[in-house]
C-alpha cells in the first residue's frame, strides 16, 4: 500500500506526472521517427513501465471513501464477505460474486490491486491487439484521458464494467469471445446494456454520417426539451430503479454533482465527434472496426446528451466517453495522413490531455 503520497495530493500528483510525460512524449517524437527502431524500442519498454506503474499507483492506494468515493462502499463490502456474509444480488450481482471469490484468497488491499488490473490491462490489450509496435500511444491515450483517474478510483464497478467491454472489442472477429465479455460487462453493470446495444445497431446499420447528424440534432433538442425527454426515459423505466435514480429529479441536491447543460462536456466529447468526422468524412478513410466503434460513441453520447441535465449524468457519459482515446488515436496509428505523423500524434496527445488538466485547474487545483 502507498502511504508516503497524502490522500489530497494523490490526484493533482497524477495529473502533474501525465503533464510531464506529455511535454516529454513531444520533445522525443521530434528527435526520432514513428517507425524508427529505437523509437520502437523506446516505446515499448516505456510503455510496460507505465502499465505496471498505473496498476500500482490505483491499485495500491489507501482505502479511503472521502478521497476515493466508491472504495469506502466497497470495501465493506468485501470485509463483510471475508466474515461470511451473504452476497448481494439485488444490483449487478456479478460484481459481488466477484468480490467474494477474491475475499477467499486476499485481503481488501489485494482484492483493489486486482479490481485496478481488470480495468487498465484491457486498455494495453486493445491497444496492443489493434495497433501492435505502435500500442505505446493508444494505451497512453487512455492514461490521460479526463475520466481515467475517476472511474479507477470512484466508480470502480462501472470502470471495470468498460474495461469488460474494451476486452470484447479485442475478440470482434472471434464473436464468442466478445459476446461472453459483453456479457460480463453487463453483469458487472447494467448500464453497459447501453453500449452493447449500440453495438449490436451498427452491425446493421453502420452509417457514420447519419449518426453524426443525429448527435448534432441531440443538442437543440436535449436544449429545448431535456426535462421532458428525462421524464419519459424514467416513466418508461430504463434500466433498474438505480438509474431512474439518476435520471429522477427527486434525488437529494447534496447527493448530487454539478448538474445543468454542460457545455464544457458537450465540447469535450466533440474532441471525438470531430476526429471521426475528419477522417471518415473528408479522407475518406475507410475501416470497418472504427467506423462501428465511432458509431457506438455517437449513439451513446447522444443519449447521454439527451439526459444530460439529469442527476449523475457523468455516469451516463463514461459510457461514450471511455472510448475516446482509441477513437482519437485509431486513424493515426493505421494510416500515414502526415509527413511528420509522429510530431502530429503527440501534438494531438497535449490537445486531448490539455482538457483534462484545465478540467483539474478549474475544479479540482
Amino acid at each position: 500500500m502507498i502511504t508516503l503520497i497524502p490522500l489530497e495530493h494523490y490526484y493533482s500528483i497524477y495529473v502533474h506526472v501525465c503533464l510531464f510525460l506529455v511535454l516529454a512524449n513531444l520533445i522525443h517524437a521530434y528527435t526520432l521517427d514513428i517507425d524508427d527502431p529505437k523509437n520502437l524500442l523506446f516505446l515499448k519498454t516505456v510503455g510496460f513501465i507505465l502499465l505496471f506503474m498505473s496498476i500500482a499507483y490505483l491499485g495500491l492506494r489507501p482505502i479511503s471513501g472521502r478521497y476515493f468515493g466508491d472504495m469506502g462502499t466497497y470495501s465493506r463490502y468485501f470485509n463483510g464477505y471475508v466474515l461470511g456474509e451473504s452476497v448481494n444480488v439485488d444490483k449487478d450481482f456479478a460484481f459481488h460474486y466477484y468480490m467474494k471469490l477474491v475475499s477467499n484468497f486476499t485481503t481488501v488491499y489485494g482484492f483493489f490491486f486486482i479490481t485496478e488490473f481488470l480495468y487498465i490491462f484491457p486498455m494495453y490489450l486493445i491497444s496492443k491487439i489493434h495497433f501492435e509496435e505502435y500500442w505505446f500511444y493508444a494505451f497512453f491515450m487512455f492514461l490521460v484521458s479526463f475520466s481515467f483517474y475517476t472511474y479507477g478510483v470512484n466508480g470502480i464497478r462501472n470502470g471495470v464494467a468498460t474495461s469488460m467491454f474494451l476486452w470484447g472489442l479485442c475478440y470482434h472477429n472471434k464473436k464468442a469471445l466478445m459476446i461472453l465479455f459483453f456479457v460480463l460487462a453487463a453483469l458487472f453493470h447494467k448500464t453497459l446494456l447501453l453500449p452493447i446495444m449500440a453495438y449490436v445497431v451498427t452491425l446493421f446499420y453502420n452509417k457514420p454520417m447519419i449518426y453524426i447528424k443525429a448527435w448534432l440534432f441531440s443538442i437543440p433538442l436535449s436544449f429545448v426539451i431535456g426535462g421532458a425527454l428525462i421524464s419519459v426515459f424514467t416513466v418508461l423505466g430504463f434500466g433498474d430503479d438505480r438509474l431512474a435514480a439518476y435520471l429522477s429529479e427527486s434525488t437529494k441536491v447534496e447527493n448530487v454533482g454539478k448538474t445543468g447543460f454542460r457545455w464544457d462536456f458537450i465540447f469535450y466529447s466533440s474532441f471525438a465527434v470531430f476526429t471521426g468526422w475528419y477522417f471518415i468524412i473528408k479522407n475518406k478513410f475507410e475501416d470497418k472496426f472504427y467506423n462501428q466503434i465511432y458509431g457506438v460513441y455517437l449513439i451513446c453520447n447522444s443519449f447521454w446528451i439527451l439526459v444530460i441535465r439529469a442527476n449523475f449524468s457523468n455516469r451516463f457519459a463514461y459510457l461514450s466517453w471511455f472510448l475516446m482515446a482509441i477513437i482519437i488515436i485509431y486513424p493515426f496509428l493505421k494510416k500515414q495522413f502526415f509527413e511528420f505523423q509522429e510530431v502530429v500524434i503527440a501534438k494531438v496527445v497535449i490537445a486531448y490531455f490539455s482538457f483534462t488538466y484545465l478540467m483539474w485547474l478549474v475544479y479540482y487545483g
